[in-house]
């Protein structure tokens, strides 16, 4: 079935080259002029704002006006069309976007009940009227004769014109009145999707954890189905609210894209409204189906610390009413190894940080980086801390157990829990923090504990254990809560 649909493409293909140019450009839209200038303002909710400077040939009174080169995923609903030379004196009647483009199904389609020449690959020409294009070719010959032609025993299909309606891009269209002829400037804004930027952050960690070297990267993709030559690119960061996106056309789809080069950094950050919004102080050449990355952000030595944490505990879904011991041991034995770091300007960042994805490597001892971990991080203004889960430490080990649950009345309960940390690193100490989440109710109280610990929240408690190195910490507590 794919090899028929394949040859069937082939066929139709090769029918168009068939059909004489002049033919072709007569059923086109005159192409629009050159740029007088384009600028892309990209929102990283895969959309895209388009303002676009064309000088176009008016007549006084009614004309028709073409343009081209739009992209594909427009949102025609979003079209605004403006003249700049007479804004006043120029009113749009009508607007059209005609996507009704040229392919072989829409070519057969178009050609019902019309007459065309099907050659076979033994020398047999069959000319008729298109009764049906479904599957195999249905003609109905000059005599009356009605044949069914294989699309597989065809060599090539000729169409006498390129039927009214088809065009080989999508075009906008404009019926406008102008009180003057001669050339005006015109300004077209129109959000099209397809377009979207990324941050990718990559940091390198020194060999001590204790300070990074920060590399931000915007990572642009433009599968809008237009190119745009030294534009005037903007970037905001930021949840901007969209409502939904339409159902994708088939105008809209495109081919895998292609990494472009990285480019020089000249990255302008300021505010918009609550956004944050990134502007490339050079124009910039963004091709269709292109990846292109820029580099917006750079800091060497900004401190930074790493610690452990052993989260054994049950997570919190909403108090209950337990009179029984409900609550069995986790099993969770990992130990994640977390990083942090500020973006503040005293730390010697001071930048904000787009959403994106951040992978982290550290230098071996012969001088190559070796990735250490891999996360995002969300829309982080400067002055924020920063911590991203890195993995789980190899040499590090938690056991957690509770060893006794009491129920002293019917509304007081208590329970106690053994939480056992071990470090099989050789040479070096280290400090776990052990998170505990108080579950059962908001109404609780520590009777006795091993370790000192802190409230973060009202319904978790925190530890941090000092483990030695080759050695092991054993961590008890006993929580008590009253129900009303």
């Amino acid at each position: 079935m794919e090899a028929r649909k394949w040859f069937t493409s082939l066929l139709l293909g090769s029918a168009l080259l068939l059909l004489g140019a002049a033919v072709t450009s007569a059923q086109e839209a005159p192409a629009a002029p050159p740029r007088d200038g384009v600028s892309l303002t990209v929102y990283n909710s895969g959309s895209a704002l388009v303002q676009d400077r064309r000088t176009f040939t008016f007549e006084t009174g009614e004309s028709v006006i073409n343009f081209t080169d739009v992209a594909s995923g427009i949102d025609a609903t979003s079209v605004s069309f403006k003249s700049l030379t007479d804004p006043n004196g120029t009113i749009v009647l009508e607007q059209n976007y005609v996507y009704d483009l040229v392919d072989s199904s829409a070519l057969l389609q178009k050609y019902i009940d019309e007459v065309i020449q099907v050659t076979m690959t033994d020398g047999t020409l069959y000319s008729g009227q298109l009764l049906s294009s479904s599957g195999d070719i249905i003609l109905r010959l000059e005599g009356g004769e009605v044949v069914i032609v294989r699309l597989a025993d065809a060599r090539d299909i000729r169409f006498p014109t390129l039927p009214e309606g088809l065009i080989t891009r999508p075009t906008l269209r404009w019926l406008v009145s102008s009180a003057q002829g001669g050339e005006q400037q015109v300004e077209l804004k129109y959000l099209t999707y397809g377009m979207n930027w990324t941050a990718d952050y990559t940091f390198l960690l020194a060999r001590d954890n204790t300070a990074l070297d920060v590399n931000g990267w915007v990572t642009l993709t433009n599968n809008s189905g237009a190119g745009y030559r030294d534009a005037q690119l903007k970037l905001v960061a930021g949840d901007v609210n969209r409502l939904p996106q339409p159902m994708a056309t088939p105008t809209m789809m495109f081919d895998a894209m292609a990494a472009a080069p990285q480019e020089e950094r000249r990255v302008e950050q300021r505010e918009i409204f609550e956004y944050q919004l990134y502007e490339i102080t050079r124009p910039v050449t963004i091709g269709s189906n292109e990846i292109k990355q820029i580099e917006f952000v750079t800091a060497a030595g900004v401190p930074a610390t790493t610690f452990y944490v052993y989260d054994g505990s049950m997570p919190f879904y909403g108090y209950s009413y337990p009179m029984a011991d409900q609550y069995g041991d986790t099993g969770i034995t990992t130990v994640g190894t977390y990083l942090e770091f500020t973006t503040g300007e005293e730390d010697g960042l001071g930048a904000d940080l787009p959403a994106g994805r951040v992978r982290v490597y550290q230098q071996d001892v012969d001088g190559s980086a070796l990735l250490i971990g891999e996360n995002s991080i969300d829309h982080t203004p400067m002055g924020e801390d920063i911590q991203l889960y890195l993995g789980n430490a190899f040499d590090l080990v938690g056991e957690r157990k509770q060893t006794e649950f009491r129920r002293i009345s019917d509304k007081v309960v208590q329970e106690s829990f053994e939480i056992r940390l071990r470090n099989r690193k050789d040479d070096t100490p280290v400090t776990i923090r052990v998170p505990e989440r108080l579950y059962r109710w908001s109404n609780w109280e520590i009777l006795n504990a091993s370790a000192d610990y802190t409230r973060r929240d009202s319904a978790t408690i925190e530890f941090r254990v000092e483990v030695p190195a080759g050695g092991e910490t054993v961590l008890t507590y006993t929580v008590q809560y009253a129900f009303p």
